[in-house]
């Protein structure tokens, strides 16, 4: 296979109950140049730190997140439009299979929908970037400001914008364009098998409110689930 039909990846996870309307699909691609201060996700800026996954194989767990009754597949990172070629690649390849008879329509009637989020502003953007981006039904633009905290829901800082791109994007995300997150919408915790040290490794996935992470951590060492090696600090 070629370069252009691999992704590297961070991370994928089904069920996705954040970063999105309804259940998804999460793909966290791998390597940042932005490097944003106060980002959660520190363990995805070194492009060489993640998996290079063939876009076939995400596009299979895809077409199973849709059997299951998935509502829409989330790109976020890491920062996916340092990839174009292997994201268009995963965006159209996921566009034709949510059009296949067998996919049940969402709540709302409509289709599966496509989200990607970016560090970039739309004027940062390449010409093949923004190819790439083509079958998104919505975007989510700009760098993480931890400065600019904001309770919009599934955006990170005031300063990101939430772009529908199509008659769907507008559909599925025209209503929360303005909406504040309600107090159940923030971060979805997910603990995995104990490991062979005896630690538990969790995930979060979702945008954490201003001291949300710390929270997490004092209050999991005062009840004896200390958090170590967490992905927000260097």
């Amino acid at each position: 296979m070629g370069k252009a039909e691999r992704l590297d990846v961070s991370g994928v996870h089904l069920p996705l109950l954040a970063l999105g309307p309804g259940v998804r699909l999460g793909v966290w691609t791998q390597g940042c140049p932005l490097a944003c201060p106060g980002c959660m996700s520190r363990h995805t800026w070194d492009p060489s730190g993640g998996t290079r996954v063939p876009v076939a194989e995400l596009l299979e767990l895809w077409e199973r997140a849709l059997r299951h009754g998935a509502q829409g597949i989330t790109v976020s990172g890491g920062e996916p439009c340092e990839q174009p070629a292997p994201l268009g690649a995963l965006l159209r390849g996921a566009d034709v299979l949510r059009g296949e008879s067998w996919v049940r329509p969402a709540p709302d009637g409509g289709a599966p929908d496509l989200l990607v989020y970016t560090g970039y502003e739309e004027d940062e953007l390449t010409a093949e970037q923004r190819e790439a981006l083509a079958p998104a039904d919505a975007v989510v633009t700009g760098r993480f400001r931890i400065a600019e905290p904001t309770d919009l829901v599934w955006r990170g800082s005031a300063n990101q914008r939430m772009l529908p791109r199509t008659e769907l994007g507008r559909l599925r995300y025209g209503p929360h364009l303005t909406r504040e997150r309600e107090r159940h919408e923030g971060l979805q915790v997910v603990v995995g098998r104990r490991a062979a040290d005896g630690t538990w490794p969790t995930r979060w996935y979702g945008i954490p409110r201003p001291g949300e992470l710390a929270r997490w951590k004092r209050e999991g060492a005062q009840h004896g689930l200390p958090v170590s090696s967490p992905s927000w600090r260097p």
